[in-house]
């Protein structure tokens, strides 16, 4: 596995990729050590970049996230979710097939996303068009929020 820390509008991130997939993106990350070089963690950094800087709409990145099949289903979900738009957690379950009621299972399994902004985790929001838990923070879920859609939030 290699990890790649850059810096962003929402702090420091650390990447990593195992195998030619990046498999995590982790908010709140400090700078440390030697920069890593590696051909996917500088495309999934440029791909970043470009997406911070409103040029990027899509991530054209191999991943892969380690889950439970619900989780890995929610995921994958989450990766068809245009730019710009929002879903809440009962749409997620309904759209999958499951019941609006287990709309709290969805929601754990966005928050367990491994791979937040590439897979779009700050989509989903609550039924009543609030936003609600965010692992990096709502403040990080507003600024992507605000950044795809100016004016949502």
């Amino acid at each position: 596995m290699k990890t790649r820390w850059m810096d962003t509008p929402i702090g420091g991130l650390r990447l990593h990729v195992d195998a030619g997939l990046l498999t995590a993106i982790d908010f709140g990350a400090e700078p440390r050590g030697e920069r890593v070089e590696d051909a996917l963690l500088d495309q999934v950094e440029r791909q970043l970049d470009e997406y911070f800087a409103g040029d990027r709409r899509d991530f054209d990145l191999p991943v892969a996230a380690d889950g439970t099949e619900f989780q890995k289903k929610v995921w994958a979900y989450l990766r068809t979710i245009p730019y710009g738009e929002t879903v809440t957690y009962g749409q997620v379950a309904t759209d999958l097939g499951y019941e609006v009621g287990i709309s709290r299972a969805v929601g754990a399994a966005n928050g367990a996303n491994p791979i937040p902004i590439v897979v779009p985790c700050h989509r989903v929001i609550g039924s009543n068009g609030k936003l609600t838990g965010y692992a990096g923070g709502l403040d990080r879920k507003t600024t992507l929020l605000e950044l795809e859609r100016p004016g949502l939030f």
